[in-house]
């Protein structure tokens, strides 16, 4: 007779989503997951697999809970320069205040690590969204005649990724928001007109 499950596994992967974003996966081990999620060993490893599988899972899980979201409204949003900065604004008070801030981004972090392979597929993912919604809110504002002439929109976007990924990581060890804020304001500064 099969095991039946006693227990939500989408409450338990939410759980352990906010252990890894925290503490990241090397300094996180499966008696804290355990301890965290209340689950036994075995009940864990029968629902997700090993501990890279439970991080790759957990990974899978922040993309698309909590940052294609913000990737997809950055799209969406028709207002060029304006809208990257909306999201830069977002950005800085997810990490500058609030319930996880000084947290940064589970992505950003595990960047960072020497992540699982199946954790490598999630992070490029994220990157490749990220940028491309920046791409988008910048072609924008090229077509709004918001940016320098000459602009490279693949090359700006590419930087503001990694200005976004900066951010995150800077904000785990206290930098302020005013500090952080500085970065994004010498970068839209260089691309707008």
């Amino acid at each position: 007779m099969p095991d039946v499950k006693h227990f939500d596994e989408a409450e338990a992967l939410a759980a352990v989503e906010q252990l890894f974003w925290r503490r990241g996966s090397a300094a996180t081990g499966i008696q804290d997951v355990v301890a965290a999620t209340g689950l036994s060993r075995s009940s864990l490893y029968n629902a997700f697999g090993s501990k890279d599988d439970l991080y790759a899972a957990a990974a899978r899980r922040y993309l698309e809970h909590r940052s294609r979201p913000m990737f997809d409204e950055l799209a969406a949003d028709g207002r060029g320069l304006v809208a990257v900065r909306a999201f830069f604004e977002q950005l800085l008070r997810l990490r500058c205040s609030g319930e996880y801030a000084g947290w940064g981004c589970m992505m950003a972090n595990a960047n960072a690590e020497s992540p699982p392979d199946a954790v490598r597929a999630v992070l490029s993912e994220h990157h490749a969204v990220l940028r491309d919604s920046l791409a988008a809110a910048l072609k924008v504002a090229q077509g709004n005649g918001e940016l320098r002439s000459g602009t490279d929109v693949p090359g700006a976007a590419e930087l503001l990724t990694l200005l976004a990924y900066a951010i995150n990581l800077r904000s785990r060890s206290g930098a302020t928001r005013a500090q952080l804020r500085s970065a994004v304001d010498a970068a839209l500064a260089a691309l707008a007109t």
